[in-house]
């Protein structure tokens, strides 16, 4: 093991300049951990690095690996240079589920962190993009042990190829004021349901949950995720005039309608002659700005809910896309509505495993069938809300608008009562 430090002038090039480096992390594990079999390993991966940057190559290849019971939740990595560099010729990366909301106690992160040194290359990712605690580098043989391990105190293996992948919540009503849900019980009540989708991958591609507690959006989900919950509310914004004043007091009238009257987006709010706020709720469409400004004044309003966006991702087949609201609001007040998200997301999946194409997200799937059809295929009523850009028309008046979507919804109930007494 006292294997000699292979040479990396080019990766020590990515050590200048003002910014942590990774490289520096791997070198710490190569020249100070107690370990040789750690300090082994990480200096054959700095040295596999090297080798690629010098012939500008990746030496990688996938395969299979996997643990008892377990289709997904670990990436292989196979070195094809692995005689030049033995110690890390097998350096696979075990996806593994966080809490709700990311909370740990010190205990579990220094637990997690000894399985790992005991079993992997002690490379380990708070949190991967997917949301995953990424513990990067270990044979084939300790993927088991490994797992075995963590297992016994209660972590499991996220997600990794066409599944439904790890869920995220953002912290939460443990520490935001604004927080419109129960985000952790959201997320718990999800990933419960869909373990076994987690574990063994079986649909067209990958399929993300993930919950936001207000529309701060904090998890970035309206654009990262299939299933976006996002927690809202639809009554009036809470307004403290007192501490308006207050707040104008000290910013002056000036900084509070140049940075907050003005920003509103559909320009519902104003600056009274006595300090005073108005707002316009009926046209607030919950960009979060003026309460984030003025957090002490205006607070989240008490008729909370979520709602619930489908379709959001990443560039793939047809670039990005933003998640399409499917449940404008939704009240969570106590298990069956809990059920009904579950529900929800249940028949969703099924549509999309029954009608996607190999490799096509759910997003690319709505865009290919149209929202009507998908719509029809989970069960879901169309609504008025259902519309990706209603503002954007200036030559459009609006101001009739909500009398004629209460038509709509009258004609609605009109038909449904119709069909269920079979007149």
């Amino acid at each position: 093991m006292a294997n000699k430090h292979h040479p990396t002038p080019m990766l020590d090039e990515l050590e200048n300049g003002p910014w942590p480096s990774f490289i520096s992390g791997i070198k710490r594990l190569r020249d100070q951990h107690p370990d040789a079999r750690i300090r082994g390993i990480n200096n054959d991966l700095l040295g596999q690095l090297e080798h690629s940057y010098e012939t500008r190559k990746g030496y990688w290849k996938g395969g299979t690996v996997s643990v008892y019971g377990y289709g997904g939740g670990i990436i292989p990595r196979f070195s094809e240079v692995g005689k030049q560099f033995p110690e890390s010729k097998e350096f696979h990366t075990l996806r593994v589920q966080p809490p709700a909301g990311n909370f740990y106690t010190t205990e579990v992160l220094r637990q997690l962190a000894d399985s790992w040194e005991k079993w992997g290359s002690g490379l380990v990712t708070f949190h991967g993009q997917t949301g995953n605690i990424m513990f990067i580098g270990a044979t084939t043989e300790n993927t088991q042990h490994f797992f075995d391990e963590i297992n016994s105190y209660g972590f499991d293996l996220g997600g990794a190829g066409p599944c439904v992948r790890t869920a995220q919540s953002c912290v939460g009503s443990a520490r935001c004021e604004q927080s419109c849900a129960n985000e952790h019980k959201i997320h718990r009540a999800l990933v419960n349901n869909f373990t076994d989708d987690v574990h063994r991958p079986a649909l067209p591609y990958k399929f993300k949950f993930k919950v936001s507690g207000c529309p701060n959006d904090c998890m970035n989900s309206i654009e990262r995720a299939d299933f976006a919950v996002i927690g809202t509310w639809r009554d009036a914004i809470k307004v403290d005039q007192n501490e308006v004043k207050a707040y104008v007091g000290r910013k002056g009238r000036k900084y509070v309608i140049d940075n907050i009257i003005t920003r509103c987006p559909t320009n519902c709010m104003s600056l009274n002659d006595d300090d005073t706020l108005a707002i316009d709720d009926r046209n607030c469409v919950k960009c979060m700005h003026c309460l984030n400004v003025m957090n002490r004044a205006l607070s989240p309003g008490d008729d909370k809910g979520v709602s619930i966006l489908i379709g959001g991702k990443r560039t793939l087949k047809i670039g990005d896309l933003m998640g399409t609201v499917i449940v404008p609001f939704m009240k969570l007040d106590g298990e069956e509505d809990y059920e009904k998200i579950k529900q929800l997301a249940e028949n969703t999946i099924d549509f999309w495993a029954e009608n996607g194409l190999e490799h096509e997200r759910i997003g690319e799937m709505i865009e290919r069938i149209g929202l009507v059809n998908f719509l029809e295929g989970i069960g879901a009523d169309v609504d008025p809300n259902m519309i990706m850009h209603p503002r954007e028309s200036s030559y459009v008046r609006m101001d009739g608008w909500d009398e004629e979507a209460e038509k709509w919804f009258r004609r609605r109930m009109e038909q449904k009562q119709s069909a269920a007494t079979g007149s």
